[in-house]
């Protein structure tokens, strides 16, 4: 079943223009992410640019890393912007091709990618780094979304739901090998969402489950038992050190430990300039994953609540534009897309405050990264397609949507 735009009932099959007063986007969905950019920038200078005698993170250019955000912002807003005026159903036509790029680049990431930090996560291009995880974050959901829309009428069929998840689990397993628990996670946590919205069975989620919790043993404790290390020890120390961050405070446990300090002293309103945590860089990597920390040092619970209620707001304006979607195709794209946000936010601040294990996972917006802030923005870009194309539908139904 092929895509087709919006036509108008009385017209000779031509794309309908819009209605007048309806607007080509959802003000409070943008508003929410240029907020959490702004969010972003400001923190970020807070963090890395130094001044009042603290030095910055790069000496000679304290700039750098506010600078190159703006410019990620910028492409991305642009890219997101052309494709929110896009039909985005059209995309479902060509779930093969996506899927193709999705594997070819994470293939090509651990043929020829660069090594950081241990990990091979990125090919390196002449401005930026490219990390096709990330990328792959947005493919996924709309392959998957398709596939699964594709088979809407066999939801029942354990085949099924098979076979959708062996479609996520493939890069997944792929991803994992860079290795990049974090967002391989992602891909888990988007392809349940995404079976979740369509309508499977519970039986088949208990399954996944019980599936899961014995995949999870064979990693952890079956393979290493027989020399075959899946996940490297030092994930496995991340894992299990926000259970117990005093046991190792000066190595496992440190990045946690520091960065509760870091929010327990903001207090109410912050510190300002004498977050001494960020700016004698006692806090690693205090512009990336442990952005929100900064926010809570600098800021306070004030900064940090309003944070959380921007990203509150982006979340309930992806619930909403779900029930808007005009098809299938629609609702479990934004699905998809509202999961991987969700998931990352929690995960992101839980490691921060010590309730979850680090894996890497950025702050949506928040952190810095070309590679995230542009499939971030492109996610978005596919929420404001579905709500534009969701309203415009309802109108020639004669609906009326609610805000």
């Amino acid at each position: 079943m092929s895509a087709t735009p919006i036509t108008d009932p009385h017209s000779d099959g031509a794309p309908a223009p819009r209605p007048p007063g309806l607007l080509p986007f959802d003000p409070v969905l943008a508003l929410a992410g240029i907020g959490i950019m702004i969010c972003s920038l400001v923190t970020l200078h807070a963090a890395t640019a130094g001044g009042r005698g603290y030095r910055p993170d790069i000496p000679g250019n304290p700039d750098y890393f506010v600078n190159r955000q703006g410019i990620y912002f910028v492409v991305g807003t642009v890219l997101a912007i052309g494709l929110s005026r896009l039909d985005y159903s059209r995309l479902r036509e060509l779930k093969y091709g996506l899927y193709a790029l999705l594997m070819a680049s994470i293939l090509l990431v651990l043929a020829v990618g660069s090594v950081a930090k241990g990990a091979q996560r990125s090919i390196q291009l002449p401005f930026f780094s490219f990390q096709s995880s990330e990328i792959g974050k947005v493919l996924i959901v709309l392959v998957l979304a398709a596939f699964v829309t594709d088979r809407s009428r066999s939801l029942g069929s354990r085949d099924t739901t098979a076979r959708v998840m062996l479609l996520a689990l493939i890069p997944a397993a792929f991803v994992m090998m860079q290795p990049d628990l974090g967002s391989s996670l992602v891909y888990v946590v988007i392809v349940l969402t995404v079976l979740f919205v369509a309508g499977a069975p519970w039986q088949h989620f208990a399954a996944l489950a019980a599936l899961g919790a014995v995949a999870i043993a064979l990693v952890l404790v079956a393979a290493p038992a027989v020399g075959v290390e899946v996940v490297k020890p030092y994930q496995k120390d991340r894992l299990t050190a926000f259970l117990n961050p005093t046991d190792n405070p000066a190595k496992e446990g440190y990045q946690q430990n520091q960065s509760r300090i870091a929010i327990g002293s903001g207090e109410k309103t912050g510190r300002g300039q004498n977050a001494t945590q960020t700016k004698l860089n006692f806090l690693p990597e205090h512009h990336t994953d442990f952005v929100f920390a900064v926010v809570g040092e600098q800021w306070g619970f004030v900064g940090a609540a309003l944070v959380l209620s921007l990203f509150a707001l982006l979340i309930w304006r992806g619930l909403r534009i779900l029930t808007m979607a005009k098809n299938l195709y629609g609702a479990l794209v934004a699905g998809g897309v509202v999961a991987m946000l969700m998931f990352q936010v929690f995960v992101n601040v839980g490691m921060t405050i010590g309730i979850m294990p680090i894996t890497g996972i950025p702050l949506p917006l928040m952190s810095y990264g070309g590679s995230s802030v542009i499939t971030t923005l492109l996610a978005l870009g596919l929420l404001q397609s579905i709500y534009a194309q969701g309203r415009q539908a309802a109108a020639y139904k004669g609906r009326i949507l609610s805000f």
